[in-house]
């Protein structure tokens, strides 16, 4: 979709939620935000845009796809501002030139999910010899295959343990992940998940946590704000209204706090109170 496009349709959506409004309105900014499936179906973005918009009076388009794909629309200037985690593809991102800021906004982590039955027998194992055995066994894993920042994380995983995956065993859903969650279940078969997602889903699916833990499960957020670089279209100011929102002590508290009442643990941890400081180098 080109940039005019997703303007368009962003203006039509609001039209279409507001009843149009009244005539003489003033007309308000509008943001495109690109981020990953893992923010929207753990609920957070249901949490955070609303509040954005009524304190800011800056609407928002939010865009939820894998972190590859967010990171593309935000290259081509077809989004303002992207909330991701692929620190890879986001450092190749800000070395292009077009960005503002990128800032720590939070962390989970991922976590190695399977049937109760456990085949493979992977309970408790570190996650690179879990990796291994899968492929050893030939058991079923379903991956996202979407170049989101989860398929990131599990390709490196798979190339950790020394593992081309592929074959019968090897699914690829090109999908989000609620959605390889439920083919995961549906298949009896190993997946990686972002610990909120699973969390927020885990009573849909019988599957559970059988690695977790290792250092290199972690998963870091960062919020890059676009620049008028990337397009003359790009709205900065509302986009940087956006990051330094998003990072403001309140809304990190709530961040903090998301998940605890309903779950009894928070879904993320947050991290821009930490002077700056990037859990990934």
């Amino acid at each position: 979709m080109t940039r005019a496009r997703t303007r368009i349709a962003a203006l039509l959506l609001l039209a279409v939620a507001a009843g149009c409004g009244p005539a003489g309105a003033p007309e308000r900014t509008t943001i495109v935000l690109a981020t990953t499936t893992s923010t929207q179906d753990s609920g957070l973005l249901e949490e955070l845009v609303p509040r954005f918009t009524d304190e800011t009076g800056i609407a928002v388009q939010t865009i939820a796809v894998g972190s590859g794909q967010a990171i593309e629309l935000a290259r081509r200037g077809e989004a303002d501002v992207v909330l991701v985690h692929s620190p890879a593809a986001e450092q190749d991102l800000v070395a292009g030139g077009d960005t503002g800021r990128r800032m720590l906004v939070m962390h989970n982590d991922f976590v190695l999910l399977g049937p109760a039955a456990d085949p493979a027998a992977l309970t408790g194992m570190p996650v690179e010899e879990a990796f291994a055995t899968v492929a050893a066994t030939s058991s079923p894993f379903v991956s996202r295959g979407d170049e989101s920042g989860t398929h990131a994380k599990e390709l490196s995983l798979w190339a950790d343990a020394g593992v081309e995956p592929g074959g019968g065993w090897y699914t690829s859903t090109g999908q989000g992940m609620g959605a390889t969650l439920q083919i995961a279940d549906e298949k009896r078969a190993y997946t990686l998940a972002d610990r909120a997602t699973y969390l927020t889903q885990r009573d849909t699916v019988d599957l559970e946590v059988l690695a977790e833990g290792d250092a290199g499960l972690l998963n870091v957020y960062h919020v890059i704000e676009m620049t008028t670089r990337a397009s003359d279209l790009v709205e900065a100011e509302a986009a940087a209204a956006f990051a330094d929102w998003i990072v403001s002590d309140a809304v990190q508290k709530s961040i903090g706090q998301f998940g605890v009442e309903e779950l009894g643990e928070p879904l993320f941890v947050p991290d821009a109170v930490k002077d700056g400081a990037d859990l990934t180098g």
